[in-house]
Order: structure tokens, then C-alpha cells, then sequence
């Protein structure tokens, strides 16, 4: 069993936010799967979706919380299918990391993202999979947590929806090979580099 996660504030005023970026990927992953995110059940905090991916259980899941207090959503679909923190691949924005550039780790540090600091508290350990999706730093003097809640400016639109289906490729890499993965998103061309 695999569990992919993709991170974002619930509430249609973040639809298209930098933070949100995590959970455009399970968007694009549902459409090519086909598959619907549903309301999980009861005792599940999160949209769900399932999927058979080259033999292998796939959870969709993006939690029905905000990004800072999403841990608990996560233990409970991890628990709900009874999969370990080492299946969770977690989806989400990074500031630190280059406009339009992903990485993908695992047991890492949080790196400050309030998201992923909620989920290491929540699992009481940091061993499972992220990837990073660079979203660019913010200005001069612009606030990183007012930063990430802006939407993309239109000039970085069309670069973000060739990033997010990147991401999305990497995803499925990762379903069946972490290390290849990982080297997946480290190629990733970035236009002008």
C-alpha cells in the first residue's frame, strides 16, 4: 500500500495558493487515474480517493484540515489502511527550494513548513516521503506565511501547471521506486537554467 498525500488549506479562497500547489498534484493524479476524491469515512479527516497503479494499492488522500493542523488527518488514513509512515509520501510548497525546481526526501528535517511539523508531531517521527515543489521566495520584506497564501502571478502560471504534472510523474516513479524518484525530480529542467 502506497498513501499520497497532497497538502492544502481546505476553503476555495486558497484554490490556486502557492501552499495549495501540494494538492494540485493528487488533482492532476485523480484526473489521469481517473479516480474521485471522496469524503473519507467517519473517523477519516481527509478527501479520499483509491487507485490500482501497476499492481500495487494506491490511497489518494488530501486532508480535509488546514495545512497547519493536517498531522492528525494523516495518522487517521494512515491507520484507516493500515500503512506505515515509511508508505506516506507527502506532497507540499517549499520556499527554500528554487521556483519550479522538486525534490524528493525522506526522514528529513521540516524545514519549517508549519504542514510537515504537524505531521512529525502527529506520527511522533519524521520517516516518511516528501516532495518538495520549489514556489519561490518571497520579496523583500513580504511575510513567507502572507507569501504562500498568494496565488501564482499569471507570468508563473503556465510554468507551475508543466511543474505540478512533473510532480505528478515523479509520483508514480516514487509508487514504485523511491531512489529512482528521487533522482527523477533532481533532473527536472527548469526553463532558463
Amino acid at each position: 500500500m502506497r498513501v499520497i498525500v497532497g497538502l492544502r488549506n481546505s476553503g476555495r479562497e486558497y484554490t490556486g495558493t502557492r501552499h495549495n500547489v501540494g494538492a494540485e498534484v493528487t488533482d492532476v493524479l485523480s484526473s489521469i487515474w481517473d479516480v474521485r476524491l471522496k469524503r473519507g469515512p467517519l473517523r477519516v479527516k481527509a478527501d479520499i480517493g483509491r487507485h490500482l497503479f501497476h499492481d500495487r494499492a494506491v490511497i489518494l488522500a488530501v486532508p480535509r484540515t488546514f495545512m497547519n493542523t493536517c498531522g492528525p488527518a494523516i495518522v487517521s488514513v494512515l491507520r484507516y489502511y493500515k500503512a506505515g509512515p515509511e508508505d506516506l509520501l507527502v506532497v507540499h510548497d517549499d520556499i527554500d527550494l528554487p521556483f519550479a525546481r522538486l525534490r524528493l526526501q525522506y526522514a528529513r528535517g521540516t524545514g519549517g513548513h508549519n504542514g510537515v511539523k504537524s505531521i512529525v508531531e502527529s506520527l511522533g517521527n519524521n520517516e516518511f516521503h516528501r516532495l518538495k515543489i520549489g514556489v519561490g521566495r518571497p520579496p523583500h520584506r513580504v511575510d513567507p506565511a502572507a507569501f504562500v497564501l498568494r496565488p501564482f502571478a499569471k507570468s508563473e502560471r503556465e510554468e507551475v501547471d508543466v511543474l505540478v504534472r512533473d510532480a505528478a510523474d515523479v509520483v508514480e516513479r516514487w509508487i514504485e521506486d523511491p531512489d529512482a524518484a528521487a533522482q527523477m525530480a533532481a533532473r527536472r529542467r527548469v526553463p532558463g537554467s
